[in-house]
């Protein structure tokens, strides 16, 4: 009865230490295959981060560069004037009043300080409110003197307008910023979907 138990209890201990030793080895695998993934994961974190700061910084310096214009009486003593009439989206939202310096836009510089257009809601009490700015370049003058580069700012693309459009302008670049009103699909795109011309009380393009 005793060499039983002692066999028994070998075998026990046996198959500890052999499971035991499986462990170890799994462990040892998941340590050699994992510094790689999560070295992958690390920099794709690191990048977004990355990419959230200077989106944040952009959202900053607009703000600081365009606070003034909340009164519009100053972004017009400053060449800005408005252009478009008050512009809606194909589907829901807008862009608003796009009130445009055409000596920055003639300019081709892109400047995250002065951008070439400022735009405005219009509200119920006849008062403009700014809502962000926009960068804005041709084309044509672009890619002659940046060939193969299209425009960006603090990394953030600009959007390209193929001609002709409902601006009338030539094929262009642009990038909206809307850094005095959060836009829920994002700071940099187009269209602003709480943005409405409802209260416009001016007359668009091709209006009688």
């Amino acid at each position: 009865m005793k060499t039983a138990k002692f066999s028994t209890h070998k075998r026990d201990v046996k198959r500890y230490f052999t499971r035991f030793h499986h462990a170890l080895l799994a462990l040892a695998l998941i340590g050699i295959a994992a510094p790689g993934s999560w070295a992958q994961e690390s920099h794709s974190h690191t990048s977004a981060i990355r990419e959230q700061n200077r989106a944040g910084a952009l959202l900053d310096l607009v703000r600081k560069s365009t606070e003034r214009f909340k009164d519009v009486s100053v972004a017009e003593s400053e060449g800005y004037a408005l252009q478009f009439g008050c512009v809606t989206g194909p589907d829901a939202g807008a862009m608003g009043l796009h009130y445009v310096n055409g000596a920055l836009v003639n300019s081709g510089v892109i400047d995250a300080t002065r951008p070439q257009v400022v735009i405005y809601e219009p509200t119920a009490d006849g008062s403009l409110r700014l809502t962000g700015a926009d960068f804005l370049v041709f084309a044509d003058a672009w890619d002659k003197a940046h060939p193969g580069n299209p425009p960006e700012l603090m990394g953030q693309l600009f959007h390209y307008f193929e001609s002709p459009n409902r601006f009338g302008l030539p094929a262009f670049y642009t990038l909206h910023v809307w850094a005095w009103k959060e836009n829920p699909n994002g700071a940099f795109v187009n269209w602003h979907p709480k943005v409405s011309c409802a209260s416009f009380a001016g007359q668009n393009p091709g209006q009688k």
